[in-house]
């Protein structure tokens, strides 16, 4: 086989079905084969987009996300979507084509120095120099991308490489000298947290973007009914438990509801599961927690004590650890507790204005009802991201994407279309800003192109909406170069062979919504204009303990 044979042969015993990418010179042996491999290969418009649709896909169906570029250029593109998915730990193999291994380091057409750019955003990276090391090096990368704690893989393939020939034959075993990540927790720890557990009076578990990647959700769920301890969750961690739930605190942090950060910072347990004690979570980091003992859960040990001490660390998978822990914790007498944290959800719930111009959150709320909760939300960065998470409940793992270490704009339409092509059964919903949506708005002939129907929901309040909200609270209402003049989405919709509405009146939000979700083969955008100067709130400012919050306080 040549080399690029080898590729696809590899990716087929990985089992890959989809990829995404963008082809040039330097990857034409391999789009060569691929011209008749039995695999979907999706052609998007821009590198950025074939990475954000591999994560999309990966964050949605579990499996490993596949995306190809060629050299230089083509593999910078990808740069921006490999350290999204390296903040969130999604598990990715990103193949780019790479200049003759003769020619690399001679500045040649089109050269980058993609291992170089791409070691700090990457769990692992290759640069192939000989064709023997071809197929190890693809099953490594698929074993690393997907196991421990996950991450995107890039394996840079000279073009020579892929042109030689040789025997081949595909290892089923991979062995890395120096990775072998720990899954089972220390059974002394988890008695540890037992018995801590036990003792505490003012629980609160902690749930992170870790307990869907191990798909510990029932085991969390256990936890949490059997010892009756209310749960919040990070942006990440949405879904992971539901959030109709009488013990759901729903999200924490620097746009988390008043309810959930109260419970954090007047508990005297936090049980942190999949979780990295960011600063969006933890605000001052000095005040946050200040009564608290601390259970951390987590199968990275770098991640433990890395921004907050913790008293019982557990290193190891979160699924197997709470099936350990299931099994011999007691209920708590925290019947107080619970009174109080009921007393919270009453008196500060989430609320927002309903006279005047359209809200978003509205919208937000129309869209969970028409969907009756079943659809997959992916979203962009901002205001409607922090509105998705609050105003449409997750239920379910896997079915709220969004960029969250990153804060990636321009990452949810691409990623609901990587969403779509891995649940061609579900909904699927890109909730989106004016300004956001531009960043990949040249997906629109991928969807269309493709027939893949996801729907665009745009809250155009004609602004970079979070950006301008801060310049307003922060800066005096000096609004620099947040203001856009957006153009017509419906007729660029058009323009691209999509379907386009627009929307101004709440009578007609549900109307637009079930016209969208009655197409089967086109994407729809559809333009809300909603309330230009809505804010975002509750909401804890820059450097302030979590409690300290502004908007949602009586």
């Amino acid at each position: 086989m040549t080399g690029a044979q080898i590729v696809v042969e590899a990716l087929k015993k990985e089992g890959v079905k989809h990829i995404f990418g963008y082809p040039g010179g330097s990857v034409l042996p391999l789009f060569d084969v691929l011209y008749d491999a039995p695999v979907e290969f999706i052609l998007t418009r821009h590198e950025q987009g074939a990475v954000h649709a591999a994560d999309g896909y990966a964050r949605s169906t579990g499996r490993v996300g596949v995306c190809i570029a060629t050299s230089g250029p083509g593999a910078t593109n990808l740069v921006t979507g490999i350290a999204t998915a390296y903040m969130d730990s999604i598990p990715l193999v990103c193949i780019t084509g790479q200049v003759k291994t003769h020619l690399i380091g001679n500045d040649a057409f089109q050269e980058a120095d993609t291992t170089g750019i791409t070691r700090p955003i990457t769990k692992y990276n290759y640069l192939v120099k000989d064709i023997k090391e071809l197929g190890p090096t693809i099953k490594e990368a698929f074993h690393c991308a997907s196991t421990g704690r996950p991450g995107p893989v890039v394996i840079d393939l000279p073009v020579d490489i892929t042109l030689q020939k040789m025997d081949f034959h595909y290892q089923n075993k991979v062995s890395m000298r120096g990775y072998k990540p720990v899954t089972q927790g220390h059974p002394l720890q988890i008695k540890k947290a037992s018995d801590l557990i036990a003792k505490s009076r003012k629980p609160v578990i902690y749930a992170g973007g870790g307990v869907i990647i191990s798909g510990a959700h029932k085991e969390l769920k256990k936890l949490a009914e059997k010892c009756q301890i209310p749960v919040t969750m990070t942006l990440m961690g949405l879904g992971g438990f539901p959030q109709d739930h009488e013990l759901s605190l729903a999200m924490l942090g620097m746009h988390g509801t008043v309810f959930a950060n109260l419970a954090i910072q007047n508990s005297d347990l936090i049980i942190a599961v999949g979780a990295r004690f960011d600063d969006r979570v933890t605000g001052k980091i000095e005040a946050f927690a200040p009564h608290a003992k601390i259970i951390h859960i987590d199968i990275d040990p770098s991640a433990i004590s890395k921004n907050v001490d913790v008293d019982v660390p557990i290193v190891g998978d979160a699924k197997s650890i709470l099936q350990e822990l299931n099994k011999m914790v007691k209920k708590p007498e925290i019947k107080d507790w619970i009174k109080q944290v009921k007393t919270w959800k009453k008196d500060f719930p989430l609320k927002y204005q309903t006279g005047g111009k359209l809200k978003p959150q509205y919208v937000i709320e129309k869209i969970y009802e028409v969907t009756k909760g079943e659809a997959i939300i992916t979203t962009e960065v901002g205001q409607n991201q922090m509105w998705s998470a609050h105003w449409y409940k997750y239920t379910r793992p896997r079915t709220f994407l969004s960029s969250g270490g990153l804060g990636t704009m321009g990452y949810g339409f691409p990623a609901a279309i990587g969403a779509k092509v891995g649940n061609p059964e579900k909904i699927v919903i890109d909730i989106a800003g004016d300004g956001s949506i531009q960043m990949n708005i040249q997906e629109l002939a991928t969807a269309v192109t493709g027939k893949i129907p996801v729907i665009i929901a745009i809250l155009n309040n004609g602004c970079l909406g979070m950006v301008r909200q801060w310049q307003e609270l922060f800066y005096k209402e000096r609004y620099s170069y947040t203001c856009l003049k957006s153009p017509d989405f419906v007729e660029i919709a058009k323009a691209y062979g999509a379907i386009g509405i627009k929307v101004t009146k709440k009578t007609e939000v549900v109307p637009a919504l079930k016209k969208a979700l009655k197409s089967k083969t086109k994407p729809v955008v559809i333009n809300f204009m909603v309330e230009e100067f809505e804010n975002v709130f509750p909401m804890v400012p820059a450097g302030e303990a979590i409690d300290r919050m502004i908007g949602g306080m009586a």
